[in-house]
């Protein structure tokens, strides 16, 4: 069982509904007792940084998400979620994260060139960096949808994937149990339900 973070933020419906499309069981939960029975976790996201980690901690969900994280157990952080894990973020002011993967957040703006448009808004290729279990389902070149104005930066050591919007953008990351995309698999169409059947473990043929 997949246990999705309800901490105030983020698509839960529709990630509850991407794995049951994929036939995998999911809830959305607060409860410390299922996450602590589900055998993955899913840390969704949308907003800012600093509201949602006040949030995480406001529910006690901060403890829990760590806790669980460093018992090994798979953690997929999805957009904002993704940039929950990393140490902190320089997101209308500076705040601390999860501190789960190292790097920072930061914005896009000053970084891609003038004429591309923040946030960034739809479908773009990924370039994948090694051999991630979470893409073993997934091709060079697939696209996947993104939403968002910061990303991940000074993680070279933990991507697993990027993506060119006028400059390399961390898509993804990775570390031994931990998980981070950038995109939103529950709205990247069957490349999305791919690497969420990859996240439970499937391998597709």
């Amino acid at each position: 069982m997949i246990a999705i973070i309800d901490y105030g933020v983020g698509n839960l419906f529709s990630l509850e509904s991407s794995f049951k499309a994929i036939g995998e069981e999911s809830v959305v939960t607060r409860d410390p007792a299922l996450i602590e029975a589900a055998d993955r976790l899913v840390l969704p996201g949308v907003g800012a940084f600093g509201d949602a980690m006040q949030k995480l901690v406001l529910t006690g969900m901060d403890i829990f998400v760590k806790r669980a994280a460093n018992k090994g157990k798979p953690l997929l952080g999805i957009c904002l979620g993704m940039q929950l894990l990393f140490e902190k973020s320089y997101e209308y002011g500076e705040h601390e994260g999860l501190g789960l993967i190292k790097g920072e957040v930061v914005p896009m703006a000053g970084t891609i060139p003038e004429d591309l448009n923040i946030p960034q808004i739809g479908w773009n290729k990924l370039e994948l960096v090694g051999d991630s279990p979470l893409f073993k389902n997934t091709k060079n070149g697939d696209f996947v949808y993104f939403v968002h104005s910061y990303y991940g930066d000074n993680c070279d050591e933990s991507v697993i994937a990027y993506t060119d919007y006028g400059r390399k953008i961390t898509a993804a990351v990775a570390r031994d149990n931990i998980y981070g995309c950038q995109f939103h698999p529950e709205k990247s169409g069957e490349t999305g339900l791919r690497i969420l059947k990859a996240f439970c473990g499937r391998v597709e043929e």
